[in-house]
């Protein structure tokens, strides 16, 4: 059990009243009014319907604290209701629903590694590495001209994703995304 007052951006908690939870905290903010006591109003997310919403305790109230696995995962395929993992140490194969994983999706190939976060045995969340290399598998021509400032092209990606990439940059050639943002990092070394 925690005291309201040490929730932070990032903590995670149940609500000990109602029993829902998980809740990962994306906002606080400590309100004192006049004579009364200080209120604690925190923007929360539910990290198993994704369902935001603003809570405001009274300075006293507790909730309990929760620990979340963080195990890692190898990509192995996408089925239909989701993508498969494997779990590198064990070699135990799980599936991860599409809604979780949603746009980090497309940045997924064969072989890579990911950071998953369980809560009592249900993947909760996904983090791909902040950058990856791809290969450019499909691009127009680049054509020079009035190119002032960077200008940039449609191109699909070896998993199939579409991207923005600059001109001088060709088919078959590989290139570093930002997986977070979905944009052309820089040319692969």
């Amino acid at each position: 059990m925690i005291d309201v007052t040490q929730l932070r951006q990032g903590v995670v908690y149940e609500d000990v009243n109602t029993g829902v939870g998980p809740w990962v905290v994306l906002k606080y903010e400590h309100v004192k009014m006049g004579r009364g006591t200080a209120t604690i109003k925190v923007k929360i997310k539910n990290l198993k319907t994704g369902t935001i919403i603003e809570k405001a305790y009274i300075n006293g109230a507790r909730v309990q604290d929760v620990s979340l696995d963080k195990r890692r995962g190898q990509f192995l395929y996408r089925d239909g209701e989701g993508y498969i993992f494997m779990d590198p140490t064990t070699y135990e194969q799980f599936s991860v629903s599409a809604d979780l994983v949603g746009d980090y999706g497309q940045f997924l190939k064969e072989g890579t590694e990911v950071d998953l976060k369980f809560f009592q045995d249900d993947p909760i969340s996904i983090t791909l590495p902040l950058k990856m290399k791809f290969t450019v598998t499909g691009t127009e021509p680049g054509v020079k001209g009035n190119t002032v400032s960077n200008v940039y092209k449609d191109a699909i990606i070896d998993t199939g994703a579409k991207i923005k990439i600059p001109l001088f940059v060709d088919e078959g050639e590989e290139v570093v995304v930002n997986t977070e943002t979905g944009e052309y990092v820089e040319r692969a070394k």
